[in-house]
């Protein structure tokens, strides 16, 4: 096979949880040019509608199913709603997630639970539930989930004080390792990418006060972009990623590095 058809993602089928904008967008973008047809998900359908017209606009095949994936019942309705659009899952991407900030003495708990409903909870239920109806059954699958780099290393000092969203993080990290290693005996393979600072609705307060410390402090003296998660995406969601399990990619301009 040559090198650009290893790439390549013509006839998958494909789910982009976090879909609406930012990363989850940029990810649904790379998927879908590179053939495979979407499903995106997100809480709100305005947004979600936005999305899925833009995806179209660019040719790609693109279906939107509004969910609260931080709900069981959500859960369960979305992923009945994205096979019965799709027909079968290839490729989940589990991208929807939360952050919060607070001294750690003095963390909501409602801010803690919500963290942990959607950032973990919901990528196991989600997981479970298409990994057993659809990629288990077929043979073949390949799951990708966005951690972060702040769930490897903590928060430098003056850098934010998000523990819920670091812990959370930091347990999807081995959800994956540990996932990879069960399901690799049915053809799945079980990746994360670990994205550094990148401009988002999320980080637009803390970049705000300390996007230029961070940059000072990274290799490549720059934040992520709207390009810089869209190769290794489709690496890890495609042909010329099938031998590549277990294994947690940081995007992050080299700040693990140092």
């Amino acid at each position: 096979m040559s090198v650009r058809k290893l790439f390549e993602l013509g006839g998958r089928k494909a789910i982009v949880t976090g879909g609406s904008r930012g990363l989850g967008l940029q990810i649904a973008e790379a998927l879908g040019e590179m053939g495979a047809e979407i499903v995106i998900a997100a809480r709100k359908p305005d947004e979600l509608e936005h999305a899925r017209d833009h995806l179209e606009r660019l040719g790609i095949k693109a279906h939107a199913i509004p969910a609260d994936l931080g709900k069981p019942e959500d859960i369960t309705a979305f992923a009945d709603g994205a096979l019965a659009k799709l027909g079968h899952v290839d490729i989940l991407v589990n991208n929807a997630g939360a952050a919060w900030g607070a001294p750690a003495e003095d963390y909501p708990y409602e801010a803690w639970m919500k963290l942990v409903n959607l950032n973990l909870t919901g990528v196991f239920l989600l997981t479970q539930a298409i990994g057993k109806r659809s990629m288990i059954p077929r043979g073949y699958g390949r799951i990708l989930n966005v951690a972060s780099i702040a769930g490897i290393r903590g928060n430098p000092v003056g850098m934010g004080e998000t523990l819920a969203y670091n812990t959370t993080k930091g347990a999807l990290v081995n959800f994956t390792r540990t996932l990879a290693g069960e399901w690799g005996r049915y053809g799945i393979t079980v990746n994360a990418l670990a994205p550094g600072y990148f401009p988002s609705k999320m980080t637009r307060g803390l970049l705000a006060v300390v996007g230029e410390r961070i940059k000072a402090a990274t290799p490549l003296n720059r934040l992520g972009d709207d390009e810089d998660l869209q190769g290794a995406a489709v690496l890890l969601c495609s042909q010329a990623g099938k031998h590549i399990s277990g294994q947690i990619l940081a995007v992050d301009g080299g700040a693990m590095a140092v």
